[in-house]
């Protein structure tokens, strides 16, 4: 019986998951031969993978060999410029639109967040805030943007977990808990407020000058 491959978009999705958490660790070499091995496939879907991740620009090309992207000031700047731009807007419009269920869970998130101890490690706290993320950018009704906002705070991830100190979950979640607050009470200037101050202060810490 022929043994059945695993997926392509499951190797995308393993492979994605490794870069985000550092398993892959920046410019690290991506070896055909070794991932068709470890995914029990051919070099050929291996190659179509690295493609798709070329062009979301986890990965790059150096010479003949793709390598997993560098954590630079120059990317981390770009990434940082797009979301002053695109966040506040998605920001707008979630406060738009948010219906009273959504509102409800936006309350369960911010006790989750109020929940949260010393215990908890760079990992758990990333991780709650890109879910977190993707709730806020779901409420504007609007995938597109919400599916280019998520891969954009994918790419921060990696930075906030290059991190070498342990984050402080309270400084981390300050403004995210006022631009909670911001969208209960509908208030537009405070939404714009706490989306630019949040995004300030998220590279200020992963640059060490905060």
């Amino acid at each position: 019986m022929k043994k059945e491959q695993m997926d392509p978009d499951r190797i995308y999705a393993a492979l994605r998951k490794k870069i985000i958490h550092l398993e892959l660790a920046p410019e690290s070499v991506l070896n055909l031969s070794d991932l068709a091995k470890e995914f029990q496939v051919s070099r050929t879907p291996i190659k179509e993978v690295l493609i798709s991740l070329q062009a979301e620009e986890w990965i790059m090309r150096q010479g003949s060999h793709f390598i997993v992207t560098p954590l630079s000031l120059e990317r981390i700047r770009e990434i940082t410029e797009i979301r002053m731009v695109m966040e506040v807007q998605a920001n707008l419009w979630a406060m738009e639109r948010i219906t009273p269920i959504e509102s409800q869970r936006l309350n369960e998130l911010r006790a989750q967040i109020h929940a949260f101890d010393a215990t908890a490690s760079n990992q758990e706290i990333v991780d709650f805030d890109f879910d977190l993320h993707h709730f806020i950018f779901s409420i504007t009704k609007n995938a597109n943007l919400a599916r280019i906002l998520e891969r954009i705070l994918s790419h921060y991830l990696r930075f906030w977990l290059a991190i070498p100190r342990q984050i402080d979950h309270k400084d981390f979640f300050t403004e995210t808990l006022e631009l909670m607050d911001a969208i209960d009470q509908r208030d537009a200037g405070l939404i714009k407020e706490c989306t630019t101050s949040h995004i300030r202060n998220s590279v200020a810490q992963i640059m060490g000058t905060r």
